[in-house]
C-alpha cells in the first residue's frame, strides 16, 4: 500500500511539476512589447505588398527557414514564396490588389514565441481573395518573423459580411 501511495504522489508531483512549467506566464511587459512589435511587422507587411514591394512584404518571414501551408500543401520556403508572389501578382497595381489584414490576436506564449491569427482582404479587380492567416512568429536575432504562415482562403465577396463564413470587415 505505501509503495502504491509513493507512486501516485511521485505521478501527482511530476503533473504539478509539468503544469507549473506549462503555465509559467510571460511577463505583461515582454507580452506588450512583443504584441506592439508583431503588429508592427504585420503593418509593414501590408504597407509593402500595397507599394508593390514584395521583397519588402518578405521580410516580415524567416528567411529561408519559413514554411508556407495553404489549400492542403505544404510549399516551399521564402524565396519560392517570393517568386511565387512576383508571378502571380506582380506588374501592375491591380494585379496585386490591395492588401488588409484586420481583426489580428496575438498570444505570446514565450519570449522567443507568439501565435498571429487574423483576417485578411485581398481587393483586386481579377480573383479577389479573403481568408484567415495563422502565423507562428519567432523572435530570431532580436527581430520578429514569421517562421510559419497557414492560410485557409475563401472566394471573396461570397455574401454579406457577418453571414456565415464571411467576416466583418
Amino acid at each position: 500500500m505505501m509503495k502504491r501511495l509513493s507512486a501516485v504522489t511521485a505521478a501527482v508531483f511530476v503533473l504539478a511539476a509539468t503544469y507549473s512549467v506549462q503555465a509559467t506566464q510571460v511577463p505583461s511587459e515582454v507580452e506588450a512589447q512583443a504584441k506592439t512589435e508583431i503588429l508592427a511587422v504585420v503593418t509593414a507587411m501590408e504597407h509593402a505588398w500595397n507599394s508593390g514591394d514584395f521583397k519588402g512584404y518578405m521580410n516580415g518571414f524567416e528567411n529561408p527557414g519559413v514554411r508556407f501551408v495553404s489549400k492542403g500543401r505544404i510549399k516551399g520556403g521564402w524565396q519560392d514564396a517570393l517568386d511565387n508572389y512576383v508571378k502571380n501578382y506582380g506588374g501592375a497595381p491591380d494585379g496585386r490588389g490591395e492588401l488588409r489584414f484586420y481583426d489580428m490576436t496575438v498570444e505570446v506564449y514565450a519570449p522567443d514565441a507568439a501565435l498571429l491569427i487574423s483576417h485578411y482582404h485581398l481587393e483586386r479587380a481579377d480573383h479577389p481573395q479573403e481568408g484567415i492567416n495563422t502565423r507562428l512568429f519567432r523572435k530570431i536575432d532580436g527581430r520578429w518573423v514569421i517562421s510559419m504562415n497557414h492560410v485557409s482562403s475563401f472566394e471573396a465577396h461570397a455574401g454579406e459580411p457577418g453571414t456565415e463564413g464571411v467576416p466583418e470587415r
